[in-house]
């Protein structure tokens, strides 16, 4: 399946893109922001937005990196990439973000593929701007697979107003334990959050081809975010 790059409006009248993939050359269906890694979009998330295509949702990633180097793409693969998708996520303004999502999310329910409703799924920064997205925009369902610093935003679960579900991993090197019991401590009884554990993974189990890669847990967690988008989108 092919997708294809689009330009997403602002706000404030400026513009950035994103990649849009739908179910087949001209099929419909709910909408997905797929919000990215700190490694721009790139083909994991194109996959991704591809897969989700196959499943009838129209996914769109967009560039959450547009300000500071628009169309950046990077993969895991050499120390290099890693060292400037740090430098990428220290320069990124979270809250701007956020309000890119928002458009993101605006600009998806407007196109003539999408049905009606639209959520989000994020990953790793994603996974933090996932809970955000949950809270501050009109996103009808959101979920995160393990976010980094979500445990510093907590002030802000009341705020959430869309379903929630949140995948974490119970070694994430980036969410240390007091952390995930901080989030744990906070959420578990919130009525709009679902909290899932892999006890036994670590940071980006289901990122494909990646060190931390888990094939049986990367298809619990896509199963139960598939389950959760049909019940809360179609």
């Amino acid at each position: 399946m092919s997708g294809k790059t689009i330009t997403i409006p602002t706000p404030g009248g400026g513009s950035f893109s994103g990649y849009l993939a739908r179910p087949g050359l001209t099929g419909t269906g709910p909408g997905v922001i797929v919000i990215q890694e700190i490694f721009g979009v790139n083909t994991f998330m194109r996959e991704i937005c591809d897969g989700l295509a196959r499943e009838g949702f129209v996914a769109l990633c967009p560039d959450l990196f547009w300000r500071i180097e628009p169309k950046i793409v990077l993969t895991d693969h050499t120390e290099e990439e890693w060292g400037r998708a740090f430098e990428l996520f220290k320069a990124f303004d979270v809250d701007k973000g956020v309000d890119d999502i928002a458009a993101a999310v605006k600009a998806l329910r407007g196109r003539e593929e999408t049905t009606g409703k639209v959520g989000a799924v994020g990953y790793c920064l994603g996974g933090l701007l996932a809970f955000l997205t949950a809270a501050r925009t009109d996103a009808d369902a959101v979920v995160g697979y393990y976010g980094v610093g979500v445990q510093d935003r907590l002030e802000e679960a009341d705020q959430i107003k869309a379903p929630l579900m949140l995948h974490i991993a119970g070694k994430d090197q980036f969410t240390p334990p007091p952390a995930q019991e901080a989030i744990a401590t906070r959420l578990k009884e919130h009525p709009k959050v679902t909290l899932h554990s892999y006890p036994d993974c670590d940071h980006a189990f289901a990122r494909t081809g990646g060190d931390h890669f888990d094939q049986a847990a990367a298809v619990t967690a896509n199963e139960r975010t598939q389950a959760f988008f049909e019940k809360h989108l179609r």
